[in-house]
């Protein structure tokens, strides 16, 4: 009874506040008792509650009073990533991306969209064309279909700009996802034992690909809008990669997209080291408030390796994704796909080549980019109530998550235990770095199930938040 009346006056007092100046004095103890109609102790309990939170400042003798700041601002230690490199021999655990949670737990840490995001009826016409069509008995080419070669390659030829030269469709290679497509290019193109760079934070998956395939993870720190190029710049220097995996649009996790400045200082570098820049384009479907616009466009020299999935925008049935690349190192890539799979179900590149060539393929994604903004705007408006210690950053302009800096005191693990047992599954943004992480986050996806309950998650990872700062021992 007493935690529901704190609640109830915490609540209260959150409204005031909202419109209170900085530095406004809160009404005195025996003024909310008599309001609340509640006890000293549970009046004093919502103000811990909400000092905790950042949002008011006690002065012993004087009263209490709304912050001037309102949160403080997480340290920064996003140079130590390049100064400490990646640590030796570690393979990732699988991410908490790729539970299953039961339905009646607010699930914020899927990789994956919810089914009704997906072109469901598209999926189940296709396939059954498909299985009515010759690839249900043959053998397609290794390279894959033609028709889907040529798919991939078009819809990147179109972003291109005046004076570049496109790829031909015969430059495309399709592998059964990307997962299976980093793990080929890393081992083609790296190498066991050689350095990749990396952005850190980055895919947990292609940090899980880099381990499998025996190369040198080197770290090169990003932030909400791409990675340092001067940090990029010296890493190449010291390590002599010939490679630099990156996700230039709205990144895994944490949204970012280049700005085309950025994009052509990256494609300059990979130039001047004779490197190769592996963009991953996972989220070419997601854009929210942007467009994507693949590096690989941009380029015709052969030094970015470009690799699109269609298996979260199509189905995660129907595991297809592109790899392009030109000259030696499209030869190198097909031979290690060969080895590892000999070719990709006939069946399955017909059902997305079918889907994507549809006309409602593109009704589908504007309606979709309408509901993951409405998505995103609700958890994020959640959060900004409910959990004010949160950091979000920049909104993500496309993609399919929220990157959220915690406290620097986070206890990061029994929170997301804690919020677990209230029955909110999150993912820990620790899984995230391919060294030591630089802070507490949590990685939170909007497109995930159920989204009229994100309020209730974002009130209990607040809630889960202030009760680990009210017990801490300097508090």
């Amino acid at each position: 009874m007493n935690d529901d009346s704190s609640a109830q006056i915490a609540a209260g007092l959150r409204e005031w506040i909202a419109s209170a100046p900085p530095g406004a004095r809160l009404p005195s103890t025996r003024a909310l008792v008599a309001e609340y109609r509640a006890s000293p102790v549970t009046v004093q309990k919502a103000l811990r509650s909400l000092a905790s939170q950042g949002m008011v400042e006690s002065r012993p003798g004087v009263g209490t009073f709304v912050r001037a700041v309102r949160a403080v601002r997480p340290n920064d230690y996003a140079w130590q990533t390049a100064a400490l490199g990646s640590p030796p021999h570690r393979i990732p655990r699988l991410s908490t991306a790729l539970r299953s949670a039961p339905n009646d737990v607010i699930a914020l840490h899927s990789g994956y969209p919810d089914r009704e995001l997906l072109p469901e009826r598209l999926v189940r016409a296709a396939f059954a064309r498909a299985a009515r069509g010759d690839t249900a008995v043959s053998r397609p080419p290794a390279p894959g279909l033609p028709e889907l070669q040529a798919w991939f390659v078009s819809e990147l030829g179109a972003k291109a700009p005046d004076g570049v030269a496109p790829p031909a469709p015969s430059d495309a290679v399709i592998l059964p996802g990307s997962q299976s497509g980093l793990s080929t290019v890393f081992r083609a193109l790296v190498g066991a034992g050689r350095p990749l760079l990396m952005e850190s934070p980055t895919y947990w998956g292609a940090i899980l690909a880099a381990a499998r395939a025996g190369v040198q993870v080197v770290p090169v720190p990003s932030g909400v809008h791409g990675p340092d190029p001067e940090e990029l710049a010296r890493a190449f220097e010291y390590t002599g990669s010939r490679a630099f995996y990156a996700q230039p649009n709205f990144a895994n996790p944490t949204g970012a997209q280049w700005p085309p400045d950025l994009a052509d200082q990256v494609l300059d570098l990979v130039r001047h080291h004779g490197a190769f820049l592996i963009e991953d384009d996972w989220a070419h479907d997601f854009g929210i408030a942007a467009d994507p616009v693949p590096v690989a466009a941009r380029d015709d020299g052969g030094h970015v390796v470009y690799l699109r999935s269609l298996t979260k925008s199509v189905s995660p049935a129907v595991r297809i994704a592109g790899v392009i690349a030109r000259g030696p190192a499209r030869q190198r890539i097909l031979v290690d796909a060969q080895a590892e799979s000999m070719y990709v179900s006939g069946v399955l590149q017909s059902v997305a080549l079918d889907v994507v060539t549809q006309p409602a393929w593109r009704t589908h994604l504007r309606s979709l980019r309408q509901q993951l903004a409405a998505r995103r705007d609700l958890l994020v408006d959640a959060l900004r109530e409910h959990a004010p210690t949160v950091s979000l950053g920049a909104l993500p302009q496309g993609g399919l998550n929220l990157w959220a800096r915690l406290p620097d005191t986070t206890d990061l693990a029994r929170l997301v235990r804690d919020c677990e047992a209230a029955g909110v599954v999150v993912a820990p943004g620790d899984e995230w770095f391919p060294a030591e992480p630089i802070g507490a986050y949590l990685r939170l996806n909007y497109s995930g199930p159920n989204p009229g309950a994100f309020p209730d998650g974002a009130r209990v990872i607040g809630r889960v938040l202030a009760q680990h700062q009210e017990k801490r021992p300097d508090m």
